[in-house]
């Protein structure tokens, strides 16, 4: 006979993973219930559900040397950004959004990821305003082999829900229970600070690096590089517009390229400033170019120094 379903009362089965600390791929990280909660008007809704990707590391996400790069985890990142930020606008009973990638604050890369490892991206939101969503995420990699684990990447980023009807209209973000009122306002401050710095940062969105006719060895103009790209449909939003990932993937490859052409040697991105997005760009329009006049920060070195000592060999995986 047939063992008795479990009836409704009953817990569901807990997950066995493979081994101690490990979760499952887009497994959801309960958190603790919250004991305090802060002081707001309208709804609120519990503090969602941290996410968590993993995805093995393959050569096509690697450099030469074995070194996975940074776009790769970028592009990751974002993604567990949009999931998290996405499911959370869209909690509430009204019209339907997608997240859209906003501000990246800076982003280190504290230790190099290699071929064969899993990276492990955890999301989860720390703050919410009326119209924006901060994403905390941290990225680990596993050794599946030796069970060896170490953190790469801290990073946050800022979303705004845009309406499925009408992209250029921001909707409300549900506000989100805080277990200390603490929170709130040390959040309340990044978010006022991210929007200032926005504000003074957006005049400039519109420079653009002029090529050098001729230009002298070892200088910023000698290896400048530009890398165009042609908007396809994997690289769009539902609004048809181009994922943030993507773009910050575009970014690090162009930016790899002027460092490597420089250095004359393996290099790793060691730290991105902050990357701040105004403008859309649209599936399968003319292709545009992303050039390395933002500031990307190289593993010992930057793109940007003309002169100076020989650079160090970057590390390398087993």
């Amino acid at each position: 006979m047939a063992p008795p379903l479990p009836s409704s009362s009953m817990a569901p089965p807990r997950l066995i993973h493979s081994a101690p600390g490990l979760l499952d791929t887009c497994s959801q990280i309960q958190p603790p219930p919250p004991t305090v909660a802060a002081k707001m008007s309208g709804p609120t809704t519990d503090t969602p559900a941290a996410i968590q990707i993993c995805r093995i590391m393959r050569p096509d996400d690697a450099n030469v040397a074995g070194n996975v790069h940074g776009g790769t985890i970028l592009k990751m990142i974002e993604e567990a950004g949009v999931i998290i930020s996405t499911r959370h606008c869209n909690s509430q009973n009204g019209e339907r959004c997608v997240a859209a990638l906003a501000r990246v604050e800076r982003t280190d890369f504290l230790s190099p990821m290699c071929i064969g490892e899993v990276a492990h991206v955890s999301a989860e939101i720390t703050y919410t305003s009326k119209h924006s969503v901060e994403v905390q995420v941290h990225v680990m990699s596993e050794n599946i082999l030796t069970g060896t684990k170490k953190l790469t990447n801290k990073a946050t980023l800022w979303y705004v829900p845009l309406s499925l009807k009408n992209v250029d209209k921001v909707l409300e973000v549900p506000p989100i229970v805080y277990l200390r009122q603490e929170q709130e306002e040390e959040g309340r401050k990044r978010y006022e600070a991210q929007k200032l710095e926005r504000m003074e940062t957006k005049w400039r969105n519109g420079d653009i690096v002029q090529p050098v006719l001729n230009p002298e060895p070892n200088t910023v103009s000698y290896s400048q590089s530009s890398l165009i790209h042609l908007v396809g449909p994997s690289d769009c939003t539902l609004h048809g517009f181009v994922h943030g990932g993507v773009t910050m993937k575009l970014m690090d490859e162009v930016a790899g390229i002027v460092a490597a052409r420089h250095c004359k040697t393996n290099i790793v991105t060691a730290s991105v400033d902050a990357i701040n997005f105004h403008d859309k760009i649209r599936k399968a329009t003319s292709p545009w170019r992303s050039r390395s006049w933002w500031t990307l920060t190289l593993w010992w070195t930057t793109h940007r120094s003309a002169t100076g000592p020989p650079v160090p060999s970057s590390p390398t995986c087993p």
